[in-house]
């Protein structure tokens, strides 16, 4: 069994399911059910480059709807590293609650998954329910325990308090994007400062890590090419093409290539 993951950028939400083994047919009826009918039509999807989402059928079910496709780099998917942090957090709430009988994670998951929504997120302050739904969820431990939201509710005035609510998710969403800016920049800032960037220019000759080594051992390369730059297409990605021009499938990231001297 294995968890398929997927996250929106903003507000954190995360949908995922337990499925035996993941393939295109299974991500293009994940994509339909569990987010297409619920959230409506994203306008660009990121994810690795398994061959699950590089298939012909999830390219021409994203191509029908008008959803982009966007790949991580090879063997380097700082793009969606969300997804992997959430992914990271799904899997410790998993240990954390099953010790022992680990066969029944997949009835453990949506717990999980609640526990994880009702959450705030440290880089927005905010729980991704409340910046998916506008109100936030009324938890199980405000019903033994009640909170004075729950003790001072009154069915009368309680459909104005939601539209209040509703009112104020534009503001609360602006104000979470701001925070996560900020802290998103100072990051940024910290890493630059400790961090020389690897960099390649246009026609520069490479080398590229091997990625695949079906039968390796001390004594096998490391390393294939050369290969020629073709262009940056983002921060750290590289566009690379054979030294007759074919162009290689993919983005590199810089940390998967090294100049080549001849």
């Amino acid at each position: 069994m294995a968890i398929q993951p997927m996250g929106d950028y903003f507000t954190k939400w995360i949908e995922t399911e337990p499925v035996a083994f993941i393939s295109a047919e299974r991500i293009k009826r994940f994509l339909w059910k569990k987010i297409i009918c619920r959230f409506g039509l994203p306008a660009i999807i990121v994810s690795n480059n398994g061959t699950q989402f590089a298939s012909k059928t999830t390219a021409e079910f994203c191509q029908e709807l008008g959803i982009k496709q966007v790949f991580t780099s090879v063997e380097h998917p700082q793009t969606n590293s969300q997804v992997e942090a959430a992914n990271r957090v799904i899997l410790r709430g998993l240990r954390r609650r099953l010790e022992e009988a680990k066969g029944r994670w997949a009835e453990e998951l949506p717990q999980v998954l609640w526990s994880y929504h009702t959450t705030p997120h440290s880089s927005t302050n905010e729980t991704p329910f409340r910046l998916a739904f506008g109100t936030e969820a009324v938890i199980p431990v405000e019903i033994g325990e009640p909170s004075l939201r729950a003790e001072f509710c009154d069915p009368e005035t309680n459909e104005g308090g939601l539209r209040a609510n509703l009112d104020m998710v534009q503001e609360v969403r602006e104000a979470a994007h701001i925070r996560e800016f900020a802290i998103k920049a100072r990051v940024a800032r910290l890493y630059n400062r400790r961090v020389m960037p690897r960099k390649f220019n246009p026609k520069d000759l490479v080398l590229r890590k091997i990625t695949h080594k079906a039968e390796s051992n001390k004594l096998t390369p490391k390393w294939e090419g050369p290969f020629r730059v073709k262009g940056e297409v983002g921060r750290g990605a590289y566009k690379l093409e054979t030294l007759r021009g074919k162009e290689i499938p993919r983005t590199w990231n810089a940390g998967s290539l090294r100049m080549y001297y001849s």
